[in-house]
């Protein structure tokens, strides 16, 4: 388990040419589809022809020629059966738990994820007549003692957002195997790093925009599964991403594409200069968290399900304590080292750096947040690979040493 190399299985995968031999793959603009014969038009239709039965498209809010090259390549990144490309990574998950789930069902989801997961779970599908039980990521126990008779999905994000908790992807895949449920793993901090289908999720998401794409300039989201259930997603009649219609545009699949053959070059070196980082600023005393220091509660879990050669991510946190001292260190980092930017989101080939609290984890009560451990001071940084290492380690900790935290 967790022994996967995406980097060989993405270099295996089948290569897309250009229509007209191009070493790139063609930018399919078209929104509708022609086809030879009358009769072809009903059997698509009714799904007996398809892009997977004959080469056949229909529509491109079902599937486009473009972004089907892209959904393959990142199915084989990830070792699934097949991938749907979505236009953002919140539309990827949200088309996911409701193809999974019908009114009066329940989701057990971990308490650390995304601010704008927890307000679907617990605010909009409540409205449609789905609930959710949140449990702690690290106790796997926490979520089969949470488990009801109308439970269908447990939910987790590999590493939490933003305290880089780490969920036990087989023992969930084990809980959820015994209990006949399906487990959603949200792998945005980690591609390459780790790779939950291999390690027994039945879903896998991601958000596109972050780490993927790199370069802070797109908005797109993925799921990686089961053929069957990318069918399911995109059934004519019942499928919750063709009718509800998060199409991703074919040039901004054509812009990933392009990005992937250096995504694992990047990830090595955000997991390498973050590890430094970290390695620094807990020398020096600094309150630092990341999966790949020894002194990480979850960090022999996240070795076992990594796959070597990627190093342990490329986000890291300093809890500056109070709201405060973590403006102090924002504006240290930004406006006298020039080590980072202010700014949410992950993935970079600048640093990003935010107050998590107010920031991307403010849909939740500031109540919820101290009983998950998110303090009113966490700072989440995703750590870029300009300029030196040297200099960006000397910047950030002159930064930390000027707000106090050191």
């Amino acid at each position: 388990m967790g022994r996967h190399d995406p980097e060989r299985a993405l270099a295996a995968a089948r290569r897309e040419f250009g229509e007209h031999g191009g070493v790139c793959p063609s930018v399919e603009r078209s929104t509708t589809f022609t086809v030879m014969a009358p009769e072809t038009m009903p059997e698509i239709f009714h799904g007996l022809r398809g892009p997977d039965k004959g080469g056949y498209f229909l529509y491109s809010r079902h599937f486009n020629p473009t972004v089907d090259v892209l959904a393959r390549y990142l199915a084989a990144l990830e070792g699934a059966e097949a991938a749907l490309c979505t236009a953002s990574g919140m539309s990827a998950i949200s088309c996911t738990l409701l193809q999974l789930c019908q009114q009066g069902d329940h989701i057990v989801s971990s308490h650390t994820v995304y601010g704008g997961t927890h307000a679907l779970l617990a605010e909009v599908l409540p409205a449609m007549g789905v609930s959710t039980s949140f449990a702690d990521p690290v106790d796997s126990e926490s979520f089969a003692a949470a488990i009801t008779p109308r439970t269908r999905v447990l939910f987790t994000e590999l590493l939490g957002n933003p305290t880089l908790q780490v969920a036990d992807i087989p023992a969930l895949a084990e809980i959820a195997r015994r209990r006949g449920l399906r487990l959603v793993v949200d792998n945005t901090f980690t591609p390459m790093v780790c790779s939950p289908v291999q390690l027994g999720a039945d879903v896998c998401v991601t958000s596109l925009t972050k780490f993927v794409s790199g370069a802070s300039d797109l908005i797109a989201g993925a799921i990686c599964a089961s053929r069957e259930f990318v069918q399911q997603l995109m059934d004519l009649r019942t499928g919750r991403a063709m009718l509800l219609g998060p199409t991703l545009d074919p040039r901004v699949a054509f812009d990933v594409i392009q990005r992937l053959p250096h995504l694992p070059l990047r990830m090595r070196e955000h997991g390498r200069r973050a590890l430094a980082m970290a390695e620094r600023l807990e020398k020096i005393g600094a309150p630092v968290c990341y999966p790949g220091l020894a002194s990480h509660p979850q960090h022999q879990r996240f070795g076992a399900m990594a796959n070597p050669g990627y190093g342990s991510g490329g986000v890291l946190t300093l809890d500056c304590g109070t709201r405060e001292r973590a403006d102090r260190l924002l504006a240290a980092l930004q406006n006298q080292t020039r080590f980072g930017l202010i700014a949410v989101s992950l993935g970079y080939y600048d640093t990003l750096a935010s107050c998590s609290g107010s920031t991307t984890a403010s849909e939740i009560e500031p109540e919820a947040q101290a009983a998950i451990g998110i303090s009113p001071g966490l700072v989440r940084l995703s750590v870029g690979y300009t300029g030196t290492l040297e200099d960006r380690v000397c910047q950030m900790e002159e930064a930390v040493r000027a707000a106090g935290l050191a």
